[in-house]
C-alpha cells in the first residue's frame, strides 16, 4: 500500500522513514518532493573507450560540481548525481523513486533503472541522468528533479539491506558513486 501525504507524516514522526531534510512544502498528495544535488560524474571520455564490467575502473567517470548558471546536458548524454535529501526506510517499507512529469515531458529521464529503496537503506540516491530530447537540456542545482513515495511490506523483511551476505554495495552512500557491478565478477570467484 503506497502510503498518503498523512501517512508519510506518520511514518516519520514514527521512525519508519526518514527524509532529511524535510520540508511540508515538498509533501505532495502520496509522494515527496526530492531535489538534484550540485555534484554530478560525467563520463572521462578522454581516460576510457570502453566499460568493462570486470573490471574496477576509478577513471571511468569525473565529478563536476553544477555552477550557478546550470550544467548543460546535450542530446544523448548521461550523468550521474545525488539527491540532496537522504531518505530511508526501516525493514517494514520500501522508497520508489519517480521522476517528475514536467521533465519526462522535455525528454529528461532521472533514472533509468534504480529507483527502488531497499528496505534497511538510508542514503542520498544516485540519479541516472538522461537526456533523450532532440536538444540540451539545462538542469539546476537544488531543483525539484524526483518524488520518492513510499509502500509498506506485507510483513518486515528478514534481511534488511545492508544485511551480512546481500552484496549490498551502495549501503548508506552520502556521495554520488559510479557502477561497482564489477564486484559482483569478484563475489561469484568466491
Amino acid at each position: 500500500m503506497i502510503l498518503s501525504d498523512k501517512g508519510i507524516k506518520k511514518a516519520l514522526k514514527a521512525g519508519s522513514i526518514v527524509i532529511d531534510p524535510f520540508s511540508e512544502e515538498n509533501l505532495q498528495s502520496a509522494s515527496y518532493d526530492l531535489h538534484l544535488d550540485k555534484q554530478l560524474l560525467v563520463f572521462d571520455r578522454n581516460n576510457i573507450s570502453l566499460i568493462d564490467l570486470k573490471v574496477k575502473n576509478e577513471n571511468m567517470m569525473k565529478q563536476i560540481t553544477i555552477p550557478d548558471a546550470g550544467f548543460i546536458i546535450h542530446p544523448g548524454d548521461f550523468v550521474l548525481s545525488n539527491l540532496v535529501e537522504i531518505t530511508g526506510v526501516d525493514n517494514s517499507f520500501v522508497g520508489r523513486l519517480e521522476g517528475k512529469s514536467s521533465l519526462a515531458r522535455v525528454g529528461l529521464l532521472i533514472h533509468t533503472t534504480a529507483g527502488f529503496l531497499d528496505p534497511g537503506n538510508s542514503l542520498r540516491m544516485t540519479l541516472e541522468i538522461v537526456n533523450l530530447s532532440p536538444l540540451p537540456i539545462r538542469i539546476y542545482a537544488g531543483m525539484k528533479i524526483a518524488q520518492m513515495a513510499f509502500e509498506k511490506l506485507d510483513q518486515p523483511c528478514k534481511r534488511p539491506y545492508g544485511s551480512k551476505g546481500l552484496n549490498s554495495k551502495y549501503y548508506r552512500d552520502m556521495t554520488v558513486q559510479g557502477s561497482k557491478m564489477y564486484k559482483n565478477f569478484i563475489d561469484e570467484k568466491k
